[in-house]
Formats: structure tokens, sequence, C-alpha cells
């Protein structure tokens, strides 16, 4: 192997592996998040019961993922619980004899596995437009970024769909050249990512243009070079001969003769008729999409064969819900995969309590999620971000790529800047993927700087990932305050999404021992099995509590007038984790 190719691997396996590291070590780390307890209970029943009947508003193949981890824990089941799914995962993790710890931890290795392998789509991607160097920068941003780490290491949904979309687009924009086999396999990780998350829907559409648009031009005429007749060498001029003198009865042949019709030119060889391009086209991307549509059947018909469901009770008219509605009826999916959608309609029909910069209201600003992406993003994968879509802009071979990675990312952005629900910017985890493809293109630009400016952003953004290791889900960059401040920023998952009460457990242990402890916690783990020993302080008069008052921080920055009573006084003397503070009263 040349010594500049070994270079190359050993950089990106370094990369990977210090990804690794750190996912591993997150993993090891924190307590169940909010999401994931339904996740891992649903993924149990999938496995041990095959019903359908848990977490419909999800489909199912993110969750058969992370049933094939727990699988090696192979934890015991209460088939007779009815609960519902929040309770039945706090039934699975704390009530049924199984270890949270090592039951967590085998959920989340096989998402964390899939997450490494986007990291090489993202560096394939970023190679194919901007060579190795290129990918090499990709790669550097997706492996630090504190979002992916952070989320890719939780055995949750958002991370697979996202890199599912990438591969889609990626493997459709290869499909330029040839169209098999990547077009049948871009419709593939199309209904993977169908099957993971239905939030990808609106992708749908850009994604089967692009793909007629990439089978046409797989076709592009090979026009067939005329071959150039060779020239008449130069011949000696003949000697005169003696004219024949004619027969007496001959006729007197004409003066000349006429010259025969020239034949009709042959087509040139390797010209593609329009017609045939179009039926072409229109075909792969039907296959393509009959392709993803098969891949969303298969993974229901993966959980349940005989695909038994019962819709559930109160789920809106879809009459009452205008285009929507018949957007769900129209769906070449499952009725578990349309009522699916319909619960979350629901969801978004409601109104919920957020908090942005310090301020805490009702309802759905939609500048929430830009604001929260400039909070949560490092600043320097911001800035390449920026240089790498003027870059596809200018060169003029990249502006047909550009197409394959922005519009997505704009159009599900802005589906989300519509949503209700302004919980975190794993909502927007493509955006780590996609933009960072574009920004492997800068090593392109053809300044005598660029690439050192470039490499300098890419260290910028690992250091400042190094730095909040390993407290990666309470990220914040620099400019808004570091890690240690988001919690005055944002809320819910961006900051806190109850996972830090092992740690909580060992810092009362050890540093106070022996103390009162009143505890307003917002999660899914139980803290009493981690051997917090505590108080409701909702069960007395505020002016009764006295001792440690430890509040998630999510619940100070939507705090009710209650818990403001409670607050007013205390004093806050410590964190835990950046998601949880320690007040004394």
């Amino acid at each position: 192997m040349p010594r500049r190719r070994l270079l190359y691997l050993l950089a990106v396996v370094a990369m990977l592996g210090q990804m690794a590291f750190a996912m591993v070590t997150t993993a090891m780390q924190q307590t169940p998040t909010i999401d994931e307890p339904v996740y891992v209970a649903t993924a149990e029943v999938y496995r041990q019961q095959h019903s359908l009947r848990y977490n419909p508003e999800h489909p199912p193949l993110g969750k058969l993922i992370i049933a094939a981890g727990t699988a090696f824990a192979d934890p015991k089941l209460d088939s007779g619980y009815t609960g519902n799914q929040t309770r039945l995962g706090r039934h699975l993790l704390y009530e049924s004899g199984n270890n949270p710890f090592q039951l967590l931890l085998y959920a989340r290795l096989p998402i964390i596995l899939l997450t490494l392998v986007f990291g090489l789509v993202v560096l394939a991607f970023a190679r194919d437009l901007a060579g190795p160097a290129g990918g090499l920068l990709a790669l550097a941003l997706y492996s630090f970024s504190p979002d992916v780490i952070a989320h890719g290491s939780l055995a949750t949904l958002d991370v697979p769909a996202a890199g599912m979309l990438l591969t889609a687009f990626w493997l459709t924009w290869r499909a330029r050249t040839t169209m098999m086999p990547y077009l049948p396999l871009a419709g593939a990780a199309l209904g993977a990512a169908l099957a993971t998350r239905m939030s990808v829907l609106p992708a749908v559409p850009l994604l089967v243009v692009l793909a007629a648009w990439s089978a046409w031009h797989a076709q592009r005429p090979l026009m067939a070079q005329p071959t150039p007749e060779p020239e008449p060498e130069p011949a000696s001029e003949p000697e005169p001969e003696p004219e024949a003198e004619p027969e007496p009865d001959a006729e007197p042949e004409p003066d000349a003769k006429p010259e025969p019709e020239a034949e009709p030119e042959p087509k040139p060889k390797g010209v593609i008729p329009l017609g045939w391009r179009i039926g072409v086209s229109v075909a792969a991307t039907t296959a393509l999409g009959l392709i993803a549509i098969a891949v969303v059947w298969i993974s229901y018909l993966l959980v349940d064969r005989r695909m038994y469901w019962a819709s559930p009770v109160g789920l809106p008219n879809p009459d009452d819900l205008g285009l929507r509605g018949l957007a769900v009826e129209w769906l070449p999916f499952p009725q578990a995969y349309k009522d699916g959608m319909l619960t979350q309609f629901k969801f978004e029909d409601k109104t919920y309590t957020g908090f942005l910069l310090g301020e805490s209201y009702k309802g759905s600003p939609w500048y929430y999620m830009p604001v929260a992406i400039l909070i949560k993003t490092p600043l320097g994968m911001l800035a390449l971000w920026a240089a790498g879509m003027i870059t596809m802009l200018v060169i003029p071979r990249l502006r047909a790529a550009l197409l394959y990675l922005v519009p997505v990312s704009a159009v599900l952005l802005l589906v989300t800047m519509t949503g209700s629900r302004n919980f975190g910017t794993r909502y927007v985890i493509f955006l780590p993927m996609f933009l960072t493809v574009a920004a492997g293109t800068v090593v392109l630009i053809r300044w005598r700087w660029a690439k050192i400016v470039a490499g300098l952003l890419a260290l910028a953004v690992a250091v400042s990932s190094m730095l909040t290791f390993p407290y990666y889900l309470p990220y914040s960059n620099e400019a808004f305050g570091g890690t240690a401040n988001t919690h005055n920023n944002l809320h819910d998952a961006n900051v806190d999404w109850g996972q830090d009460l092992a740690r909580l457990a060992q810092k009362l242990k050890a540093d106070y021992p022996d103390e009162q402890v009143w505890l307003v916690y917002k999660g899914s783990g139980v803290p009493r099995y981690y051997g917090i020993d505590y108080r409701d302080p909702y069960t007395v008069r505020p002016e009764e509590i006295h001792g440690l008052l430890v509040v998630s921080d999510s619940r100070v920055a939507t705090v009710t007038p209650r818990l403001k009573l409670m607050l007013d006084g205390a004093t806050p003397i410590d964190q835990v984790g950046y998601s949880i503070t320690i007040y004394r009263r």
C-alpha cells in the first residue's frame, strides 16, 4: 500500500476511533433520556411478542435496530403488562429484574455503530465532490460534531433516519454516472429512512425529482465520432491510350452517365432517442419509489406477519385535517403507518411551553430553530458550512451536486421551523450530515491559504468538541457561554433530557452525605434506583423546604409559580452534568 494511502486510512480510522470512544463513553455514563425507555421497551415487544401496539407514532425499523442490541441482553418482559408505553419503559428497565445499565448500553450500541457507518457515507460523498482532502475535512467535522456524538450515542431514532436519508441522496448522486446499482440502493435507503421516522417525508418529492434527473443524466448521448475517410494517395497520370474506332452497328454512348442517388447517412451510433430517455427515467424513478414502499412494508411485516392492527382511540379524523388528512389517506403504507401520522398531527396541534435565550413562552416562534442551531453548533462548523455552500455555488462543476445537499436541508429545516415542538436541535440532526459534505468542497478554493484556514477551522471544531467531553448533550459554542451556560439559553433535549441521575447520585454521596434532599426531576429514570434518597417538595409548603433543593434545569427554564416560590431564597451551589442544579435553602 502506498505511503500516502496508508496515512489517509490511518487518519480516517483515527477520526472514527475518537468518535467511537466519545460515544461509547457517553453511552456508559448517561442514564435513560426521556424517549429511550419507550423505544427500548417497544423494541422488546417487537422482538418477543411481535406486536405493533406500542409507539405507533414512529415506524418500526429504528426500533428493530435497537432490538438487535437488546437481544444480547435477553431482558425479561412481562407479557401481561397493560400499562401505556411510558410506564412500560419504566417497568422494563426498573421493575422486571433487568439491569438498566447493561440493557441501555446494548440498546445504544447498534445506533453507535450505525452513526460510524454514516461517517463513511459523509467521507465518500465529500470525496466524490472534492477529492481525498475534501473527504477528510467533511469527516473531521462530522466526527467531532457535538450534536451527532450526543444523539448518535442514544437509543433514539433521529440519527438513523437522517443518516439513511443522506445515504439515499448520495446514492442518487452517484446514479448520474450509472443507474445500476445506485438507484435501487437509493430506493432501499429512502425506504429505510421512511421506516424509521416520518419526519423525512417532506424530502421524498425532492429525491424523486433528483432521481429522475440522475437517470436522465446517466443516459446522456454518447455521440459516435464519424470515422474520417482516408485521403486517396496521389496517383501518377496514366498514359493516353489510342481511341478505339466505333463499330459500325454500335449505338453511340451518351456523353455523361447519370450519377447514382446518394444513400442516406446512417445515424451516429450511441444516440438515445428522446422518448427512450424519458421512458427510462420514469421507469427508474418508479422503481426507486416502489423499492422504498416495499422496505416500509417489510419493516412492519418483520414485526407482525399478520399485520394485525387496531387504530388507537382519539385519533383526529383525516377529513378534518384538510390537505394533511388527504396526504395521509393517499400514503401507500400500512394503516399503522397512517395512524402514526395522525398521532404526529395530534401532537403538532397542541401548544407547548418553550424556552429560548432566558425567556419562557407559549407556542412556537419561527426563529426558535435557527437560533438554537447558532447556539448548539461549533463556530468553526458554521463558518465552513457557509463557505462550502458558496464554494459549490461558485464552482460550475459543483452546482449540480449542490442540488443534492442544500434544498433538502432547507426544506426539512423550514418544516421544522413551522412545527410546534421546540425541544431541541435533534430535529435538525441532518444538518451536520448534509452541510458537512458541502463544507468539504472548501478545499477546492483556489486561494493560497484556503486549505490552511479550513484546517484551522476544523481544528477549532475539534477542540471545542473535546472540551465538552463527555457532556455532549448540553453543548453550546463559546459565543453563547459554552456548555456551562446552555441551560440559560435552551431547555429539554438541548441540555437536560433526564440523562444525569447516576451522576447526581455520585455527587450527593461524595459531596453532600447525610443532607436532606428535595428533588424536582424531569426525566424517565427512577431516582431511588440509583440510591438517591429524597423528598418531594410539592408535598409540603415552600417555607418547609430546608436543605438541598435539586432541580432539573428544564424545570427551571419553564418554571411554574409553585416552583418559583421554592426557588425564591434558594442559592445555587453546584451543577451536575450541566443539566441539574443544586440549590441550598
